[in-house]
């Protein structure tokens, strides 16, 4: 009776932030670490799907009506035998995994293309595994891979062609680069009933603005012409939106003499979202068009804990009005009005209006895990469970820590804003000397906080790990825990000037145990920040276990 009423409190407090003004929505349209978007639409239902990298379940598929409320239904990757044999998610390098998917439907079927990145330490090579799943409805289930031989590069695309044939559009380094990182995107016809790259290989383009880590390729038919569209100049400041027009799918293609049609390269490093990129085109069923995004909030040192999320701007399509051109053709104008990324923006759909769940709370009363709890790789066998302890989630305690390409008791889910609150209540009785348990806050493996009850030499404590790249995993704060009877409730507190991190115990008030800087696990590179929990016993084999109760994490936005 007590859990009930006390979420019955945390979901009323956790309730949806509406946006009021009904005239706009708010960007990112999915926050969090929600890289690389790439959407279709099936009937009145827009589908999205991100790249997740070395985290499983891969491939998260968000569904809408209007565009901007998007409900998580599913993964691409959503078995453990999906990625343990050629599409490798077992022990996959740090921002390795599931790069730039592409998501289409063709007569009854999704399909979504993506490339799975493998580097092997003791050769210094990296197999990009390039790969087709399939699926009825797109919240699965989803088919084993079909792996494509011999296709090179990362982040390819599947176009289906009015004439039948399937076209895999892919990127790579030519044979003979002008410079480091110069890509190229090519072009080979796909036997998808035997899943095999067929016909003649045709090299498409190699850019507009310099051609630097060409990537990210989509094609679109308008009009019996061919647009190419790419991203370009990496996934920094320089981050770009390219496109090209072809009578013919094979080229020549000719490029916008407007490009990049969607970048910040024109505006401050201090602007509010910066590296906008690796766009996907959706058209509507009246003709208007959108096109979805990645870009990085600047909330904190130009940039933010969650790494690289996903908005929407609206296309409009302008004809060259040069009179000495020949041939004028047609070209998506991003964001018309102003060009780039605006935080606020008018609704695609008039009479809708967005209601942002930043927030997230679990009670574990559900026989199956919550959608948005992810793994840093596939999991470990019998990690956790619903079912030994009615109303928690159990987390078996493992010899394992975290570290580069390993696999631990470590599981979260993604942080939405850059300040926050994170609560979570665990039950936990060690009984092996250095067994320890309680919430995580990570960015990469050598980049996290852990708060944890850990029992050393019969005495148990609370401590605060810090760990940051190059440096080794230090201990900042450590108390004792004389009162402790096994349960404890964690807080963390995020504001613009640090996080502040507390626990109780015994139905006490909070008590602070650290602040430090807000600053330390900012995203370096691909992915975003998860809060979780994690258990270990450092080495020893353990029967401990922790068992939480709940968790609530209440997101605020920064207007």
């Amino acid at each position: 009776m007590k859990k009930t009423l006390l979420l019955f409190v945390v979901l009323q407090l956790n309730v949806f932030s509406q946006n009021t003004e009904q005239e706009t929505f708010i960007n990112p349209i999915i926050p969090g670490g929600y890289p690389d978007p790439s959407i279709c639409k099936v009937g009145d239902t827009f589908y999205i799907v991100n790249s997740t990298f070395e985290y499983f379940p891969g491939l998260p598929i968000h569904k809408s009506k209007d565009l901007i409320n998007w409900e998580l239904i599913g993964y691409g990757l959503h078995r453990k035998n999906q990625c343990d044999a050629q599409v490798n998610l077992m022990d996959v390098n740090s921002d390795g995994g599931i790069h730039a998917p592409t998501i289409r439907y063709n007569k009854g079927t999704f399909y979504i293309i993506t490339t799975n990145v493998y580097y092997h330490e003791d050769t210094n090579t990296t197999d990009f595994v390039n790969f087709i799943i399939t699926a009825k409805s797109p919240e699965g289930p989803w088919s084993e891979p079909h792996v494509l031989e011999g296709a090179p590069g990362i982040d390819p695309d599947i176009f289906f062609d009015d004439d039948g044939k399937v076209w895999y559009v892919g990127t790579h380094t030519p044979e003979n680069p002008n410079y480091d990182g110069e890509g190229e995107i090519w072009l080979q016809e796909i036997d998808i009933n035997n899943w095999k790259l067929i016909g003649e290989r045709h090299y498409l383009w190699r850019g507009a603005c310099g051609g630097v880590w060409v990537e990210g390729p989509h094609m679109y038919k308008r009009d019996n012409r061919y647009y190419l569209m790419v991203a370009e100049g990496g996934t920094s400041f320089n981050h770009a939106v390219m496109i090209a027009v072809s009578d013919k799918i094979t080229g020549p293609y000719i490029s916008n003499a407007r490009n990049p049609i969607l970048s910040t390269r024109q505006l401050s490093y201090d602007n509010w979202v910066h590296s906008t990129g690796h766009a996907d085109l959706i058209e509507l069923d009246d003709g208007r068009w959108y096109i979805v995004a990645l870009g990085i909030r600047g909330d904190q040192d130009r940039g933010s804990n969650m790494g690289r999320e996903t908005h929407l701007l609206p296309v409009q399509w302008e004809r060259e009005p040069f009179w000495w051109k020949e041939v004028k053709y047609e070209w998506p104008v991003v964001a018309p009005k102003t060009g780039r990324v605006e935080r606020k923006t008018a609704v695609p759909f008039e009479g809708t209006f967005q209601k942002r769940n930043l927030s997230f709370s679990d009670n574990f009363d559900d026989s199956e895990l919550n959608l948005e709890w992810n793994f840093r790789r596939v999991p470990l066998d019998n990690v956790f469970s619903l079912e030994e302890r009615k109303g928690f989630l159990r987390l078996f305690s493992k010899p394992n820590v975290i570290k580069e390409r390993g696999r631990a008791s470590l599981m979260g889910f993604r942080q939405t804003e850059s300040d926050f609150e994170y609560n979570a209540k665990m039950s936990f009785n060690p009984k092996t000397n250095n067994s320890e348990a309680g919430i995580s806050l990570i960015q990469k493996d050598d980049n996290y906080f852990t708060l944890t009850v850990i029992k050393e030499d019969k005495v148990n404590y609370i401590q605060l790990k810090l760990a940051e790249p190059q440096k080794y995993p230090e201990i900042i704060a450590k108390e004792t825990l004389p009162d402790f009877k096994g349960d404890i409730t964690f807080k963390v507190t995020s504001e613009p000037q640090g996080y502040s991190f507390y626990f109780a115990m015994n139905g006490s008030e909070f008590k602070l145990l650290e602040k430090t800087k807000a600053n330390h696990i900012l995203s370096k590179k691909y992915t975003g920040a998860y809060l979780g929990f994690y258990a270990s016993s450092n080495g020893s084999k353990t029967k401990d276990y922790a068992d939480f109760d709940w968790v609530n994490y209440k997101a605020f936005e920064r207007h």
